[in-house]
């Protein structure tokens, strides 16, 4: 169950690492957007989550929402 769990975590992180570079995101570019809606995080906290995949449902939305990202593909076509 852990090598599965770290492999979802590289994906969420992938995920949102590709959403942000598709669109020149940086990490603070990120925090920003995320004030201007409401959810106070800082640039630390974004990166060790980006580093690490430890995201909650909430707060994956919270992050790809902000920047524009309206769909999420899990799998490259």
């Amino acid at each position: 169950m852990a090598a599965k769990r770290r492999g979802w975590q590289a994906q969420v992180k992938g995920l949102l690492k590709a959403e942000l570079k598709r669109r020149n995101f940086s990490h603070s570019d990120l925090v920003a957007k995320l004030a201007a809606a409401g959810v106070k995080d800082n640039e630390r906290n974004i990166l060790l989550k980006t580093t690490h995949g430890t995201f909650t449902a909430i707060s994956f939305v919270h992050c790809i929402e902000p920047i524009g990202c309206k769909t999420i593909h899990l799998e490259d076509e």
